[in-house]
């Protein structure tokens, strides 16, 4: 049982329900009120927070097997020009 803790939350329905019905966002302290921002702010934060594109973005990390080829041609190429010389 919790005791003297309560939470104010957004609840935001998925406009593609294949997967998810909602989305629940909890507010930090002092977010909806005099100082903090409108509740229509709120929604379209958390509306922009679902609509994040579902591709993924590939960094230069994730192409380890023509890194490592490049490696291996790199070093072919070393070998080959220190055996000539």
């Amino acid at each position: 049982m919790v005791k003297g803790n309560s939470r104010q939350v957004i609840v935001v329905h998925s406009p593609d329900q294949k997967l998810f019905d909602q989305a629940i966002f909890i507010l930090k302290d002092g977010a909806v009120g005099p100082n903090g921002v409108t509740d229509e702010a709120l929604l379209k934060e958390a509306r922009q927070v679902i609509s994040v594109p579902r591709h993924k973005h590939r960094n230069l990390l994730s192409f380890g097997p023509i890194w490592a080829a490049g490696g291996a041609a790199l070093t072919g190429l070393v070998w080959l020009a220190t055996m000539i010389w």
